[in-house]
């Protein structure tokens, strides 16, 4: 590529990631929550009959720039704990209907007000734990550079089937290549995906063991 080339690229990118995501977000996500109201509110009896109340779950998790913000998800847990208190493991605490919810990708609808209020994005990085900023290398923790999406790069190329390391690889590859294009692609992944049902666990686990640094 020419350096006049690569400078009208950078340009072009640089106008998207300001701008044009936003603007995909919004013609997106609002739309979405309008037709998945019916889905969402049917879930949410769901979950209160047989899970109880809250309907959902509500998080902390680090945003753009590792500033926190809550996420909010549908429940797929019961709050079980054992004769100390402490929370089951998750495999134990996951419901019949969590594991449909999470199957069908249902759980992650709210999330859609978090792209809608600016939070969160339609694509980029996965929103982990907060306690999960100190444990990142430098270069894992470039993921921060953008706001985490619903669904990214690493969530089409195996989500939890990857390990941590390739999981985070994926992210900052995003961070490198943010365009209108990658973005697209990976959402039209992202609902071929869904249909599939693929990458939901890890193995050996219901959802993705705890991250605790880099194994590089």
């Amino acid at each position: 590529m020419t350096s006049r080339r690569r400078r009208c690229y950078l340009e072009e990118v640089s106008a998207y990631s300001l701008f044009g995501k936003r603007a995909l977000d919004l013609a997106v996500a609002v739309p979405a929550i309008v037709m998945a109201a019916p889905v969402i509110a049917a879930a949410a009896l769901a979950v209160r009959v047989t899970i109880g109340a809250p309907v959902l779950f509500r998080q902390q998790r680090p945003g753009l720039h590792g500033r926190p913000f809550q996420v909010v998800k549908m429940r797929t847990m019961t709050t079980a704990t054992d004769a100390g208190g402490a929370l089951l493991p998750d495999e134990q605490r996951l419901t019949t209907l969590g594991t449909v919810l999470r199957k069908l990708s249902i759980d992650e609808l709210p999330q859609l007000w978090n792209v809608v209020e600016g939070s969160m994005s339609l694509v980029g990085p996965r929103p982990l734990l907060m306690q999960y900023l100190a444990r990142y290398s430098p270069e894992q923790a470039r993921r921060h550079d953008v706001k985490p999406g619903i669904t990214g790069q690493a969530q089409v190329h195996g989500r939890n089937t990857l390990s941590w390391d390739e999981k985070l690889a994926f992210d900052t590859w995003y961070v490198d290549h943010v365009s209108f294009a990658v973005d697209v692609g990976i959402l039209a992944k992202t609902a071929l995906q869904v249909v599939r049902s693929d990458g939901i666990s890890a193995a050996g686990h219901v959802t993705m063991p705890e991250f605790m640094g880099s194994q590089a």
